[in-house]
């Protein structure tokens, strides 16, 4: 699903994302639900950020007050006897147009999905939020992958979550 955000893109920077698990959800921009082996999960595109609630996670990668970033290069965690893995790198890139040209290679790789929520903002299309399933819930596992686009910096925050699915 793509949506375009009737928000401002706020200035912000890949280094001031800071992660948490275990928030209540925040006011959402926009919102995919997706039902996938038996497991709601719920993406939201937040104003800098992204929130997802998977079973019984709830994990949110944001500017928030009071946290700071920047966002941890891997975690690993158990919650509620699922074991979580969080990855999170950025990736600079050298120039406007190549970084111009990963933007649009990622949207046009979402356009199509049902299970992918890609937010651009108004002001600045290379400004893009984006989310989609990965994992194979039939298999025990369930993940998503984020990506948070700064044209400012030039930087694209990728990160990726695998959850094993207590059965």
């Amino acid at each position: 699903m793509r949506a375009t955000l009737d928000a401002p893109y706020r200035d912000t920077r890949a280094d001031a994302l800071s992660f948490a698990l275990g928030l209540e959800p925040l006011d959402a921009l926009a919102v995919l639900p997706v039902r996938r082996g038996g497991i709601d999960v719920e993406m939201r595109l937040l104003g800098a950020s992204h929130q997802v609630f998977a079973g019984p996670v709830s994990e949110t990668v944001a500017c928030l007050p009071g946290r700071a970033g920047p966002l941890p290069g891997r975690m690993r965690t158990q919650v509620d006897g699922w074991a979580y893995d969080f990855g999170a790198q950025v990736h600079t890139h050298g120039t406007d147009a190549a970084f111009t040209a990963a933007v649009r290679h990622l949207c046009a790789a979402l356009a199509d999905r049902d299970d992918a929520l890609v937010g651009t903002f108004p002001g600045s299309p290379h400004a893009v939020t984006a989310l989609a399933l990965d994992g194979d819930p039939h298999a025990g596992t369930l993940g998503w992958r984020t990506w948070h686009a700064y044209p400012q910096t030039r930087q694209i925050v990728v990160t990726r979550t695998l959850l094993e699915v207590a059965l």
